[in-house]
């Protein structure tokens, strides 16, 4: 007998299931949200904070990522999940939608298993761009299949690490929501970034096979103030590891020498506006297995305009970045 929570009580139904069944019962099915903070105009400090509903392993977890004070630091908070979309809330960690694409307050308590306490309101500075939905396959196996939205925004309240507490008004950073299948171990290279600039954002996802074939590519340049954002129509990128004293380096099977990213981004707007970018910096996130993480970048435009920029590259296994395999079944093939 089918198991019906309230949410069946109300007109929010997509397919002939009880509300927490999803089209395809996946594993690596998830419905996630992120949020990145960082001061907006130096390399500072990285306030990371997720949250992720997993209806086929009836889960609900929160990481806590970032940089404070020059270290890198990570926890991860878990409870089951009974299909109720409207608790936004796992351990220390709530998250509350106060309006739709313009406020959202994220809290976590001060306690020890949370390694930042933080009470944060998130504002909008652009407009949300939805990317369109990307698919990949391994073979005949769909190991990627999501929709994205993405925003600019500032942030205010206050963050604490080790009984340190620091305000975070006026930073910047970008949130995050995806849905769909992400089978994280078995993508051979993604990028995600958020360039934050004074006149808008520079936003986008990014995958490629492990010969460095383009997947897919998404995007859009958000102008600050809330006007329609303009699509990406294409991206290059010549991007390279550092190691501790700056130089270029390759990753790798685990990046032990990586400590940092450098390197030129080429943007084309739909209309043919084209946007260079220049950037460098260090670690703000590493993904342990998984492969790679989050830089932190002071970055640069051809006109001269600065910002600083969130640049995520993983993956399992890619001529450039990722050279050594650290999993198998990779598409294309599989």
């Amino acid at each position: 007998m089918p198991r019906l929570t309230p949410m069946d009580e109300l007109f929010v139904h997509q397919i002939p299931e009880p509300f927490p069944n999803v089209v395809t019962h996946h594993d690596h099915w998830r419905d996630s949200l992120f949020f990145v903070m960082h001061p907006r105009d130096h390399l500072g400090d990285v306030v990371i904070l997720t949250l992720a509903t997993f209806p086929a392993r009836k889960e609900v977890d929160s990481l806590q990522l970032g940089r404070i004070g020059g270290a890198l630091h990570y926890a991860r908070h878990t409870r089951p999940f009974d299909g109720d979309p409207h608790t936004m809330a796992v351990g220390p960690v709530a998250i509350e939608i106060v309006e739709p694409f313009r406020r959202v307050h994220l809290r976590v308590e001060d306690v020890p298993e949370a390694p930042v306490a933080m009470d944060v309101t998130f504002t909008a500075r652009t407009a949300a761009y939805a990317l369109r939905r990307g698919t990949m396959k391994a073979g005949y196996e769909t190991i990627w299949d999501q929709s994205h939205m993405v925003q600019s925004g500032e942030y205010a309240g206050w963050v604490r690490h080790g009984g340190a507490t620091q305000r975070v008004d006026g930073w910047w950073g970008q949130r995050d929501h995806s849905w769909g299948i992400r089978d994280h171990a078995r993508c051979p290279m993604w990028q995600w970034f958020a360039i934050q600039l004074p006149d808008g954002m520079i936003g986008g996802w990014h995958w490629e096979y492990p010969n460095g074939a383009r997947v897919f590519t998404d995007g859009c340049f958000a102008p600050a103030g809330g006007a329609d954002p303009i699509p990406v129509i294409d991206y290059r990128h010549d991007l390279h590891w550092l190691d501790a004293n700056g130089g270029r380096t390759s990753y790798g099977r685990d990046g032990e020498n990586v400590h940092g990213l450098e390197g030129r981004l080429e943007f084309t707007l739909e209309g043919g506006r084209r946007i260079g970018v220049e950037g460098r910096g260090t670690w703000a996130a590493r993904y342990g297995p998984y492969g790679g993480g989050q830089n932190l970048l002071a970055v640069r435009t051809d006109d001269g305009r600065e910002g600083i920029a969130i640049h995520e590259i993983t993956g399992g296994y890619h001529h450039h970045f990722f050279p050594v395999p650290r999993a198998q079944g990779f598409p294309p093939e599989g």
